[in-house]
């Protein structure tokens, strides 16, 4: 038979168990409501010709078909989304790595820096692009200083299809850079003393202490912040869209934007729904990929 702490102790664990499913069930509801169903409705959208009026027909995966083979402007698209990647990711590590070394432990007004370089990660990216596209204008900031002070003008970079995409690339290093520098910054407190000093009196300095000690122990801040970032850089979205409008031509469009255009523009949702999910399993591939290849180059602590 139960005695009565442990009945007492019974009828606590349940009614603890209610207070937290009440505490829980509102979270709940909007994940099933604005995660969820939209998910399992994009799946079915994907499958047929949904326009945004009219009569709808399924069409299994014919939406799919059409894009790879049939659109002109969706693999262009994702090429686009690729070689922003490709130029961004490298970018904003190096740069973050270099701004947390630049505010390490010892420099002073270390944490006014930090919230400097963070600043643009806080401020409305619309307001940012806003401000750079201005800068980035022929009667622009920049150009008026090359004139004034150098005597040449500056191309006209988002009219170029080549300066334009690495502009954006430019703006979002800027942009995002700062999120990245506190998670090195991060790591850097973490690492251990004893090990620096003992690589210091092995001889180690300079670039060796660099790359052979103080990187390899901050691989997982890295890895972690890689693939994050990559993740992030296959949605881009915002910075094509206001500084360029996916242009030259389609220069600077990325897959997002293209899921966009036809969404809204064009109000074919079928089609844009199947774009989405092919953006999907491009970002789970990749960051698979990087998973797979971190064990040649990360280093956890045993």
């Amino acid at each position: 038979m139960s005695t009565a702490p442990q009945r007492r102790r019974s009828r606590m664990a349940k009614i603890e168990s209610r207070q937290a499913l009440g505490f829980v069930t509102p979270a709940l509801v909007g994940l099933c409501l604005f995660t969820i169903v939209p998910v399992c409705l994009s799946i079915v959208m994907s499958l047929y010709n949904w326009p945004a009026f009219g009569e709808r027909s399924f069409i299994a995966f014919n939406n799919y078909k059409r894009l790879v083979i049939e659109n002109p402007d969706f693999l262009p698209a994702v090429r686009n989304s690729v070689i922003f990647t490709v130029l961004y990711v490298p970018a904003n590590i190096i740069v973050s790595l270099a701004l947390a070394f630049i505010v390490g432990p010892r420099i002073r007004g270390r944490n006014a820096f930090r919230v400097l370089f963070f600043i643009p990660v806080v401020t409305p990216m619309v307001a940012n692009v806003l401000v750079w596209k201005m800068l980035l204008q022929p009667q622009g900031l920049f150009n008026g200083i090359a004139k004034t002070w150098f005597g040449f003008e500056l191309p006209s970079f988002l009219a170029h299809p080549q300066w334009a995409m690495v502009m954006i690339v430019v703006m979002s290093v800027w942009q995002g850079a700062g999120y990245n520098m506190l998670i090195f910054s991060a790591a850097i407190e973490q690492l251990p003393e004893q090990v620096i000093e003992a690589a210091r009196i092995d001889g180690a300095h300079g670039k060796v202490m660099l790359f052979k000690v103080i990187l390899p122990m901050m691989s997982p801040a890295i890895f972690f912040a890689s693939v994050m970032t990559v993740i992030s850089s296959l949605q881009v979205f915002v910075q094509p869209q206001m500084l360029t409008g996916g242009g030259p031509g389609n220069s600077t469009m990325p897959i997002v934007m293209f899921i966009y255009t036809t969404g809204f523009k064009f109000q074919q949702l079928g089609m844009a729904a199947a774009a989405a999910w092919i953006l999907f399993f491009l970002v789970i591939l990749v960051t698979a990929f990087q998973f797979k290849a971190q064990k040649r180059w990360v280093h956890y602590e045993v």
